[in-house]
């Protein structure tokens, strides 16, 4: 019986040794900046196996002082709580955990007056860059370094079509990062991102490339990288590395039902953000090129109906009269397969191509109209700014209604067939619980037709306890009473 327990014994020592963790060999050679492979021996029941894992210290190490802390504050009134205590300023990121206690804010209806976010510096005379977001609305912008140098920083400019904003410091000397091609990033290759998620600075995570030139909901113009790596509130503006310790984006974007990360971020490709900084530092603005055309995906049904042989391409719902589609010849029901050259495979590859291409250049269109492929020239158009301008802050002291609004671009008007109107880009307080939503448009205040943020105001502020809005949301229309206060 002894000898039996101790031959299982020995057995299940050597099973588990097949098994176990391995043994770990490091690179000590590896060059700075670089991230180093460590070896990992794994045993298996018939051979032994290596493969490569990275070890990003020497990355970070030579590429951690180009990343900084972006912190902003907006200058408001805050409400008391239901204990008549003032609230504290928290920063955004953690609100969500303050939800419940009355003399704290619950991100909502009264926002901290402080924001964080991160960034990167691609000048060493001062130049770094973050996401429009970050700094959106700020009064002021502080730019806080690895070695805990605090610079105010001036914005030159943002563009909220590809989230992408330029800071100027005052500063000499300092660390920026290598940059990279982000269109030779291949689906699978390891990342490292470095920021301030929820004001941790210089967190460091990774991950891998999980999708390239992903387009996401609403009129996006950026082809976003995907990766898993853990992206967090704060990690916005800082920058995603590669293995040789170049930024090929900047994370931007999250997708989570908790607020936090699920595996799914989104970063700007490098190659974007530096045309948009080139354009802010030369000009001062940015121009994208337009098309005036509404379009759609195409799926299988859609694809035998127009005699293709594969689902591909983006299908034209509807032409902007005078646009630069129109001008071509471009018609309702065309499918647009090849822009400049490039291959459109999927609707959204199209908005980010035509965004790229200077308004003023002539491009071929490649189209499939009636079973046959044609080809049209078209002289692209500039696209029309679409920031949005806050419309009575969420503030219940001052009974505003909580609404972020802009007005309809041309393109919008003529889709919609409206002759002015305001989109609602986000919304809170008394709005929100009117029922108003993200995409609505406003058409009148109190039965008066709205064109602008400004007369909107003036009619809010005549409005006397309520205000009815008349909304446009998808086909359909419906008023909506929003008390004041």
């Amino acid at each position: 019986m002894q000898s039996n327990a101790l031959r299982r014994s020995a057995l299940a020592l050597a099973v588990a040794g097949a098994f176990g963790l391995g043994v770990v060999a490091a690179d000590r050679h590896a060059v700075p900046g670089e991230a180093r492979a460590a070896t990992v021996q794994v045993p298996v029941a018939t051979a032994t196996k290596r493969v490569a894992l990275p070890d990003f210290a020497d990355l970070v190490a030579s590429q951690g002082p180009s990343v900084v802390e972006v912190s902003t504050s907006k200058g408001y009134a805050r409400t008391a709580g239901r204990d008549g205590r003032m609230p504290r300023a928290v920063p955004p990121e953690l609100a969500p955990f303050f939800r419940g206690f009355p003399d704290l804010p619950d991100g909502r209806d009264r926002g901290p007056s402080q924001g964080m976010g991160s960034g990167f510096i691609v000048d060493a005379d001062g130049l770094v860059l973050t996401n429009a977001h970050v700094v959106d609305g700020a009064d002021e912008v502080v730019v806080k370094l690895q070695d805990q140098r605090e610079f105010k920083a001036k914005v030159l400019g943002a563009d909220k079509a590809t989230d992408v904003a330029v800071l100027r410091i005052d500063a000499k000397g300092l660390p920026a990062v290598r940059t990279g091609d982000a269109s030779k990033t291949r689906v699978g290759e390891w990342v490292v991102a470095i920021g301030a998620p929820y004001g941790l600075e210089h967190t460091v995570t990774s991950g891998i490339v999980s999708a390239k030139s992903r387009s996401l909901p609403g009129d996006s113009v950026v082809p976003f990288l995907q990766t898993d790596a853990a992206v967090n509130p704060g990690n916005s503006g800082g920058p995603l590395f590669n293995l040789d310790g170049e930024v090929i984006g900047i994370n931007s974007q999250i997708f989570s039902r908790s607020g936090g990360f699920q595996g799914l971020a989104f970063a700007v490709p490098i190659n974007v953000a530096l045309d948009v900084k080139d354009q802010i530092v030369k000009h001062g603005k940015v121009s994208h090129g337009r098309l005036g055309v509404t379009i759609q995906e195409v799926n299988q049904a859609l694809a035998e109906s127009f005699g293709m042989e594969q689902p591909a391409g983006a299908l034209v719902g509807s032409v902007q009269s005078d646009g630069p589609a129109a001008k071509a010849g471009v018609e309702p029901g065309d499918v647009i397969v090849g822009f400049a050259g490039k291959p459109v495979t999927r609707s959204g590859d199209l908005p980010p191509l035509v965004a790229s291409v200077k308004p003023g250049t002539t491009v071929k269109l490649d189209v499939w109209r009636e079973g046959k492929p044609r080809q049209l020239t078209a002289t692209i158009g500039a696209r029309e700014a679409g920031s949005a301008t806050v419309a009575g802050r969420a503030d219940a002291s001052q009974g505003k209604l909580g609404l972020a609004v802009r007005p309809l671009s041309k393109e919008e008007k003529d889709a919609a067939k409206l002759a002015g109107g305001l989109v609602v880009e986000d919304v809170a307080g008394a709005a929100e619980k009117a029922g108003v939503r993200r995409g609505d448009v406003i058409v009148s205040v109190n039965r008066t037709p709205v064109a602008s943020v400004d007369q909107m105001k003036r009619l809010i502020d005549k409005g006397g306890k309520s205000v009815a809005l008349l909304i446009q949301r998808d086909d359909a229309r419906l008023f909506v009473p929003v008390p004041l206060g």
